[in-house]
């Protein structure tokens, strides 16, 4: 398995220049031995460079929350089951981000040709479209909160 993790670090290794921390391997279940190549990157990051799976694990990304984060995404995280009141990635947030800064964003991601769906894609865990569906279903079962405005 560590063979796994090299051979990843070989491959994606030149995204830790754009800010990727490749954290290692971890055990997200211990019952079926489920492994997973864990990795962290900023929340502005072409996402469509990361696979989701490599070589029969899934690659389980996580976003370096700062404490800069851009005010679409400034949730009260100090309350008590602020999860449960409000979902910081919800999609809507996304695109309110990349409505007000663009610009920035191309600008950091290094490619000012980038249309806003293609920055959506990019920021938005690699497929916006499917990122959206995914999370109406689950506000639709209760399983996130719907989005608000703060």
């Amino acid at each position: 398995m560590f063979e796994i993790l090299k051979s990843f670090e070989t491959k994606y290794g030149y995204l830790k220049k754009k800010g990727l921390t490749i954290e290692g391997l971890a055990m997200v279940d211990v019952k079926k031995k489920k492994h997973v190549i864990k990795i962290s990157r900023p929340l502005v990051f072409d996402n469509r460079l990361l696979p989701k799976r490599f070589e029969g694990l899934d690659v389980k990304t996580n976003i370096k929350l700062s404490t800069e984060m851009p005010k679409e995404f400034n949730v009260d995280r100090t309350q008590p089951d602020w999860h449960k009141k409000q979902y910081i990635w919800a999609p809507e947030r996304f695109v309110k981000y990349v409505e007000r800064c663009e610009k920035e964003i191309k600008a950091q991601l290094n490619n000012p040709q980038m249309t806003k769906p293609e920055i959506l894609d990019a920021l938005c865990f690699g497929n916006f479209e499917e990122h959206k569906l995914k999370s109406l279903q689950l506000v639709k079962e209760g399983k996130l909160p719907a989005y608000h405005e703060n």
